[in-house]
């Protein structure tokens, strides 16, 4: 792959931004924006709004002025040592030196509120509100937003975290270009896992294939949910990723399950992918039509100027109109994760499934969002007869009539093309 291939951000891309943020301010009525980055190794659906800002590394918090630069305030030294590399190397850094702040604690934050004067200023802040589905209710510490609270009793703190992410889920074609990318790599890493599953292939191998194709091609992908056999119903991370165990052995009818996370310049896609290791049972071709008709029923919805509610409805209405179960949602937006469509959960209906807690159904967030040009969405429907579920589906982009599909490639079942069989010594 060559250099020229790579997309990249101009300063014009950050410009555009910045007077995106400065407008927001000025509409909302703020003096400034405080924005808590997560770690960068929170995996999928990270709490990232930080780097909108900085196009730097994940994980510092930013205060931004409405009549100033933003400023951003580092975990460590190890941040400012990668700053100052990659500008050594000639990158066109977005928050200068002089901008950046070595500690992000309460005390550092509460110095920088001090040093711009906004000791009584109205702040619009990313971290205390809802950011689905892993928090809820906000991702701040608790201590160190009590030390802030308790340092500026004049200030009003103030939650924009949906607002924010809202203004920010229109992407400009500088960012669509990366989303292409993005995609692409994660095609490619599926397209390794088709080409390493078969018959005697532990779980592990064909997840590596998957990884290393990614790291390849030069980005860092979450860690994927995958699971196999041959009738499963789970999806998360591998179960030997977090308990001591043995990666399972593919077997001749087992399906492989996946969901694969590229990320690449901090924007992400989503891949859906079931695999079939040679003949598998008939009901999992039966539950692959109903999910190809719901995704279809996706594809034609997505157009502009219709809510996020009615792309929910629209794939709804063929899983609601078969005879069997899903497990999980089909729909949610994507750059950022916002929203969420919700559906029945029928995981109560499994054998054995009786000895643990209800799940209860869920409900549509932000159905009354507008779709826009530019807003980026995973169609993901999944659907079962039994235990013989099938999940397909991938990443697609708002278009300005038409949506952009980029993987058609995951929206169906995919058969396993890898070695001969073979035993294990």
């Amino acid at each position: 792959m060559s250099d020229l291939a790579v997309p990249s951000y101009s300063i014009a891309e950050r410009d555009r931004r910045w007077d995106l943020a400065r407008a927001f301010m000025e509409n909302e009525g703020l003096d400034a924006l405080l924005v808590f980055g997560e770690h960068e190794d929170a995996g999928p659906a990270q709490v990232a709004y930080d780097t909108w800002f900085t196009n730097g590394r994940p994980g510092t918090t930013v205060i931004f002025p409405r009549t100033g630069e933003p400023l951003s305030l580092l975990p460590g030294p190890m941040f400012i040592a990668d700053h100052l590399e990659s500008s050594h190397r000639g990158g066109a850094m977005w928050i200068p030196p002089k901008n950046l702040r070595g500690s992000r604690h309460s005390a550092a934050i509460a110095a920088t509120l001090d040093e711009l004067g906004l000791a009584k200023a109205t702040i619009g802040v990313v971290g205390l509100g809802a950011h689905l589905p892993w928090h809820p209710e906000g991702i701040m510490p608790f201590h160190l937003w009590n030390k802030v609270l308790a340092r500026f009793p004049e200030a009003k703190f103030t939650p924009v975290d949906t607002a924010l992410a809202r203004l920010v889920s229109r992407l400009s074609p500088e960012e669509i270009d990366v989303v292409r990318h993005s995609a692409g790599i994660g095609d490619a890493m599926v397209h390794a896992m088709v080409e390493t599953a078969a018959p005697g292939v532990p779980e592990s191998e064909v997840y590596a294939a998957g990884m290393a194709e990614g790291y390849r091609r030069g980005t860092l992908p979450a860690a994927m949910h995958f699971w196999s056999g041959p009738d499963p119903v789970a999806s998360s991370l591998p179960e030997w990723g977090y308990r001591p165990t043995a990666p399972r052995v593919l077997r001749e009818g087992d399906v492989i399950y996946a969901e694969v996370f590229a990320n690449f310049g901090g924007r992400h896609t989503q891949h859906q992918v079931t695999i079939a290791i040679g003949e598998v049972h008939e009901d999992f071709h039966r539950a692959g039509d109903v999910a190809r008709a719901a995704y279809d029923a996706g594809l034609e919805a997505l157009r502009p100027g219709r809510t996020f509610g009615e792309l929910v409805d629209a794939m709804h209405k063929p899983i609601l109109a078969a005879d069997g179960s899903v497990f999980s949602i089909a729909v949610h937006s994507l750059n950022p994760g916002l929203a969420l469509g919700g559906l029945r959960t029928d995981i109560g209906g499994l054998p054995g499934a009786e000895d643990y807690p209800p799940v209860p159904d869920g409900h549509a967030f932000f159905a009354d969002m507008e779709l826009d040009p530019g807003m980026t969405f995973v169609l993901e429907p999944n659907y079962a007869f039994g235990r013989h579920m099938v999940h397909i589906g991938g990443t697609m982009i708002v278009g300005e009539d038409l949506p952009i599909e980029l993987n058609p490639y995951t929206a169906q079942i995919l058969r396993a093309t890898g070695p001969a069989p073979r035993t294990r010594r």
